[in-house]
Parts: C-alpha cells; structure tokens; sequence
C-alpha cells in the first residue's frame, strides 16, 4: 500500500511523478529516485522537485483530468528536464527559469499526447530539452556544469555498466544511485527491474561491439534507454522477452548512431526504439503471432 496516499495525497502525487520516469506508478519508488538523485548532486535533487511541483500544478491549472494528475503521468517529462538542465549547465538564475518554463512546456505537450492515445513516452521531455540545450548553447551561452564537461574522469569497469545503467535514466552516474533506483523499481515491479537489469547488461554488450569507449559503456551511457525499453515490454511470457530484446537492440544502434554523429542522445532512442517495436508488434503477422503462441 503507498504510505503516502492517506495522509499527503500533493506529496504523493509528486513521488509518482517522479516515479513515472521509469513507469512505475508508486510513490515509494519515487521517493527512492529522489534519495539516488540527491545523493549525487543537491542541486539536481532541488531541480527536480521543482520541475515535478511546476508540471503537477500546471496539470491543476489547465484542470486536465484528476485521475492522470494523481497517476503522476503528467510531471514525468517535466521531472526529467529538471534533472537534465542542472546535469547540462551550472545552476545559474536563468537555468532555474529554464526549468520552470521548460517543465510547463514539457506537461502541455505529455497532455497533448495523452488525450490523443499516443504513447510517446519520454518525448516531451527530450523535445523540450533539445530545444533548450540549443539556445544555452548557440542563442544565449551558459557555462557548462562540472559534471557534463568532466564525465569521462570517472572510468568504470563493465560490470558496473549494468547497475550505473539505473541511475543514468535520471542522470546519476554514482553505482549507489544506480542500486538506489533499481531498488526503486524492485519495490514496485520485480520482473521490470529485472527486465531492466537485462537490458542494461545488453546495451553494454551491444555497444562494445560497435567499438563504443570502454569508460563511457562502464558509465552506463550505452544501457539506460535500454533499461526503460525492457521495463516496457516487461512480462512473464517468452514472447515479452522477445519484444524486450528487439526494443533494446534498436535503442543501441539508435544511440550509437546518434553518438557519432554528437547529437545529445538524453531518452530519445528509447522513445524511438519503443515505438518502432509497438508498431511492429501492433501489425506483425499472424505467423509470427502464432510462434509466439506455440512457445508461450
């Protein structure tokens, strides 16, 4: 039962926005998010209070619907863009109202999407962030975080990339806020944190073979939008697996695609690979429906 429901029902329905990063509709699990996140960097913590209280009120302003307010699935691209901005750039004022406009943004344009039944997932916030990235960088210069620019000073081994691969959904690279979010995922949904373990372990496997750098794959910079499309296909058929693994497997060669060519990767091969592999499976034939059977 969330422990939060009764008693703070606002603090509640913030958590599951924080929650819902990773789709998982519980409050805890956000709650353990937040924890990872602070403990890498405050400033990032702070940041993504903010953008979740500023997407959660501007759910209630706009009067969008109770029940999608309380799931928390309108905060969770503005929750991510947060995060992202202090990650990006060092937290100065116009940063701060970055994140204010940019979280307002990112929740009209997840409730846009919403009415209509389109999963776009993550979308919002990358579009949002994209278009703010852009103008920080070519428009109005804001100086780089320590973070962003100093990355590759924290070599890590492989097996690391499994775990840090947790943590690098909502930017943390410590392997604690890594443990601390698939713990918040275990809590919610086992066989999604499970799920999602796999698909870190294979985004890391993946991009060694496409000659990625051992430093960056060890970061967990090559596994996270795989650990949220096996979160998505989680189940417990043979055939979700399936569609787990061809949903990671696109997200690896969009990212990589999308490296080379230095374009800021943040959740969109996730969203790209997902779907891909829905539409795939939406209008996949019924031959290969029925080996799905056959095997289920």
């Amino acid at each position: 039962m969330d422990i939060f429901k009764k008693r703070l029902p606002f603090i509640n329905t913030l958590l599951k926005g924080v929650g819902q990063i990773m789709l998982q509709e519980n409050a805890l699990t956000g709650l353990f998010f937040l924890v990872g996140i602070f403990y890498d960097l405050k400033v990032m913590g702070i940041a993504a209070i903010l953008a979740v209280l500023t997407g959660t009120l501007t759910a209630r302003v706009f009067r969008f619907d109770t029940e999608e307010i309380g799931k928390g699935l309108d905060a969770f691209s503005a929750a991510l863009v947060g995060v992202a901005l202090t990650y990006y750039f060092q937290p100065v004022f116009v940063v701060w109202l970055a994140i204010i406009v940019g979280s307002v943004a990112a929740t009209l344009i997840q409730h846009w999407f919403i009415v209509r039944k389109i999963p776009v997932f993550t979308l919002p916030f990358v579009l949002v962030t994209w278009v703010i990235i852009y103008l920080f960088y070519r428009v109005y210069p804001v100086e780089p975080s320590s973070i962003s620019t100093g990355i590759i000073v924290h070599t890590q081994y492989y097996f690391t990339a499994a775990i840090r691969g947790f943590g690098e959904v909502i930017f943390q690279g410590t392997a604690f806020a890594g443990i601390i979010v698939f713990l918040g995922v275990f809590i919610n949904s086992p066989i999604s944190a499970l799920y999602g373990l796999a698909g870190s372990i294979m985004g890391a496997a993946l991009s060694a073979n496409f000659s990625a750098p051992p430093e960056v794959i060890g970061l967990g910079l090559f596994s996270y939008n795989a650990v949220l499309c096996a979160i998505v296909f989680a189940g417990d058929r043979p055939k979700d697996g399936v569609w787990a693994l061809i949903a990671v497997t696109l997200s690896v060669f969009i990212n990589v695609a999308m490296t080379r060519y230095n374009i800021v990767v943040l959740t969109f091969p996730f969203v790209a690979a997902t779907c891909i592999t829905l539409t795939i499976k939406k209008y996949s034939s019924p031959y290969l429906e029925k080996i799905f059977t056959k095997i289920s």
